[in-house]
């Protein structure tokens, strides 16, 4: 089945700068939409960002301007690059892969901002 494994999570002062990874196996990025979602402690799940199969972006409006979304085909690999990060965006980040079951998910990678 599908396996996506998400890394580069970790604890970041305000203002800094992250990238994400979502590995994927059994799936090929670059023929399917991708998304990164993110739940932060005590909120709801939020869609943060989306690439589709021909490579349009979207992106969540607190995040807009600051994240960017983009694969390496090669590496069959979404990335979720973060900069001038802030508390607020303190959360589980995940990809996944939507459909209409609900989706595939992996096992989400933490981030923290510190003020």
């Amino acid at each position: 089945q599908v396996q996506l494994v998400e890394s580069g999570g970790g604890l970041v002062q305000a203002g800094g700068s992250l990238r994400l990874s979502c590995a994927a196996s059994r799936i090929i990025v670059s023929g399917t939409t991708m998304n990164w979602d993110r739940q932060g402690p005590g909120k709801q799940r939020e869609l943060v960002a989306t690439i589709s199969s021909g490579g349009s972006t979207n992106y969540g409006g607190s995040v807009k301007g600051r994240f960017t979304i983009f694969r390496d085909n090669a590496k069959n690999t979404v990335y979720l690059r973060m900069n001038s990060l802030k508390p607020d965006d303190t959360a589980v980040y995940y990809c996944n892969v939507p459909d209409s079951n609900g989706g595939v998910w992996g096992q989400g990678t933490q981030v923290t901002v510190s003020s």
